[in-house]
């Protein structure tokens, strides 16, 4: 098995793993702690309660998928040593964060803008 995770196709593995966490990182998470703070607010009637429990819990699940990222971007580094390449650092971690956070903010503009069915601007105010 260890072969096996030496291999190109390991790294390509591990690289489509960060990928998908980085994706965690910057929808998921968030999107996990809004709905679980809006069934607190559902069960309890406390807005501060289920805006405090949304906040620590994304905070601290956003830390966790950062720390995951790290050890990830870590096996990456070592499986190419392995295989007797450079290593890059966290340069390849770096990218997928930076790819990932820009696919996630440009997904987030298109819904806000035309998707979200509210106006965001205000158009057509007569003074």
């Amino acid at each position: 098995m260890r072969d096996v995770l030496r291999t190109g196709a390991g790294a390509v593995l591990v690289l489509l793993i960060m990928v998908v966490g980085s994706l965690v990182l910057w929808v998921g998470a968030p999107l996990l702690w809004l709905w679980l703070g809006s069934q607190i607010e559902g069960a309890t009637a406390s807005v501060g309660a289920a805006i405090g429990s949304a906040f620590l819990g994304a905070v601290l699940t956003i830390v966790l998928v950062a720390a995951i990222l790290a050890k990830l971007s870590n096996f990456y580094r070592a499986n190419r040593v392995a295989r007797g390449l450079d290593d890059p650092g966290h340069f390849v971690l770096e990218v997928v964060l930076v790819i990932s956070a820009s696919v996630a903010l440009f997904a987030f503009v298109i819904w806000f803008f035309f998707l979200a069915g509210a106006e965001p601007l205000p158009v057509g105010i007569k003074y």
